[in-house]
């Protein structure tokens, strides 16, 4: 399918339109300024044709002071373009960051499987920057020049058809270049964010694993990816550089041309007669004025061809489905108790290829459920579902009754609270991250939580205690610590749905231990998902499942599992013994 291209008409629609009063204005000045710069050209063919031969001293003076007005006309106008618009277009850029980010993130889970992170912030910070270009002086300056240029062609045509002719057949051969390279260059630019993307995306993964990429000696390896990463943006730059090149060249030749051909046509008029000296000098005054805009043009088509390259990204990403799908969400929940059921779920990552096979359990509220298995058997997908991270394939996930897919997610998660295995903590200290769910929370639910996580059993040797800073991703602390501050994070949060996957998977004896005292008081009234390898951990779950392939293989309690000396039993035996 080919790509959606961002169509001028669009960018007019959606960025220009809107902001028409700004453009307007920008359009008053730069006819403002326009206008002034025509007052040289006039000025010098008054100096030469009469002034001069007539030696007019007052004339003169009144001459200069007429033509300094204009300049600082000039000048003012220039001034408040830029001023005006171009504060104008980084204000919209900003908006445009914030309103690109705001969409990633209602993006559904499954986006980010298939998208590195690095390459999101490439597009959410890079792509939009071009849109100074329609919004900035850029726009105004491609229409200011075109009104400069059909200004100064129609005094040129007063002044001698005959050499405005013969000036416009090379800018015309240019015009002809010009178009055919913007239709080379747009493709270039678009791959070029393409490839910025994934180069940034990499250099994000390589520096946040670096631990990972020292231990295995790995840096030439890291080195060399990225060596061909930037190779290949390299390649990409070389293509547009050589196509805006080549149109430079083309045009300094072609203008040339027509500069020199003037001065010898012009040359043989003075000669004959048939053109003043005066007249001479104000038309290469004014050929200057109507062929600057046209060169000005190319680089600003190049500019307008980028922030439209840039846009075509962006409107890729503004156009995806997010997750919330209003429409069909239109249960919102008030109350709830936690009471969860799933009704012969079925669920694929890929298409034709279930992972999950017509599940059927109930979890009444307050009640834990244990999910174990051996790995890749469809647990974390399970918990996904629950989460409403994932959406099942067929059957149907109800809370309280009310189909989940019809639920409003905002509604749902604002009682959802998880503990993973690789548990994510910001940078920053440790009381920021655990006030994450709840910024507000008062200082004595704070302490709760750090108390019922035994956080505070390693914050108290700490110097600053809770705000300790812990580090990118909490580098500096250790797993154990990490995965207890992100418990405390979820007690404060105090979901009616909890889910821990392998949230104690990290922990050492003794913290696993400090945990497992917690517990009980951490899943207390709500209703949660375990996902456990450590069966030791489950034994008082009030129902277990074992998955097996996508399937339940068995289900109950620990000791009617125990008792049945099936699959659950050889797991937790041989664990016993381990």
């Amino acid at each position: 399918m080919a790509e959606k291209k961002v169509s001028i008409l669009t960018a007019f629609k959606t960025i220009i339109w809107p902001r028409r009063n700004l453009v307007f204005i920008g359009l008053v000045l730069i006819v403002i300024s326009k206008a002034a710069s025509f007052v040289p050209a006039y000025a010098s063919k008054s100096l030469f044709d009469d002034i001069l031969p007539n030696k007019d001293l007052e004339t003169l003076k009144i001459l200069v002071i007429v033509v300094i007005v204009a300049i600082l006309v000039q000048s003012v106008t220039s001034f408040l373009l830029t001023y005006i618009l171009s504060v104008q277009a980084q204000f919209m850029i900003s908006e445009l960051r914030a309103q690109v980010q705001k969409k990633v993130l209602s993006l559904p889970i499954r986006f980010f499987d298939n998208v590195k992170s690095g390459a999101l912030v490439s597009r959410i910070m890079t792509d939009v920057e071009g849109v100074r270009n329609l919004i900035g002086t850029g726009l105004v300056q491609l229409i200011g020049g075109t009104i400069t240029a059909v200004v100064s062609l129609v005094i040129l045509l007063k002044i001698s058809v005959g050499m405005t002719l013969f000036t416009l057949v090379p800018l015309a051969i240019f015009g002809f270049i010009a178009l055919k390279a913007f239709k080379i260059i747009r493709p270039i630019f678009r791959n070029r964010g393409k490839i910025n993307a994934d180069v940034t995306g990499r250099l994000t993964e390589t520096l946040g694993g670096v631990r990972v990429i020292k231990g295995f000696n790995a840096e030439a390896q890291e080195h060399a990816i990225f060596e061909d990463g930037v190779a290949e943006l390299f390649r990409n730059v070389k293509k547009s550089l050589v196509t805006t090149a080549f149109m430079t060249s083309s045009s300094t030749f072609l203008i040339g041309l027509a500069t020199t051909g003037i001065m010898g046509y012009g040359g043989y008029k003075i000669i004959e007669g048939t053109l003043t000296e005066g007249e001479f000098i104000m038309f290469t005054i004014l050929l200057a004025q109507m062929i600057a805009p046209i060169v000005q043009m190319s680089n600003i088509g190049s500019q307008l061809t980028e922030a439209l390259a840039g846009l075509d990204r962006t409107e890729e990403l503004m156009n995806k489905t997010p997750e919330s799908d209003e429409e069909n969400r239109t249960i919102v929940l008030e109350n709830i108790k936690g009471d969860i059921v799933f009704n012969d779920v079925s669920f694929a990552y890929e298409e034709d290829k279930e992972v999950l096979h017509n599940i059927n359990f109930e979890v009444k509220s307050g009640s834990v459920v244990a999910l174990v298995g051996s790995s890749g058997s469809g647990k974390s997908t399970i918990a996904g579902l629950a989460a409403t991270f994932l959406n099942p394939e067929s059957g149907t996930i109800t809370i309280d009754g009310k189909d989940i897919s019809k639920v409003n997610l905002n509604s749902y998660r604002k009682n959802l609270g998880v503990v993973l295995q690789d548990e994510f903590l910001f940078e920053g200290t440790i009381r920021q991250n655990i006030l994450f769910p709840r910024p507000n929370a008062s200082e004595e639910k704070l302490r709760a939580a750090v108390e019922a996580a035994y956080v505070n059993e390693f914050t108290d040797r700490f110097e600053k205690g809770l705000d300790t800073l812990i580090g990118e991703r909490g580098v500096k602390l250790s797993g154990g610590q990490r995965q207890r501050i992100a418990i405390a994070r979820a007690v404060l949060a105090n979901p009616k749905i909890l889910i821990l996957d392998e949230a104690t998977s990290n922990l050492d004896t003794e913290s696993e231990s400090l945990i497992q005292k917690s517990l009980g008081a951490l899943t207390e009234g709500r209703t949660t998902f375990v996902i456990a390898h450590r069966l030791s951990t489950i034994r008082k779950a009030n129902q277990i499942l074992v998955i097996e392939n996508g399937r339940i293989a068995e289900q109950g309690t620990h000791d009617e599992l125990i008792a049945t000396e099936g699959r659950y039993y050889n797991l937790f035996t041989y664990q016993a013994r381990i």
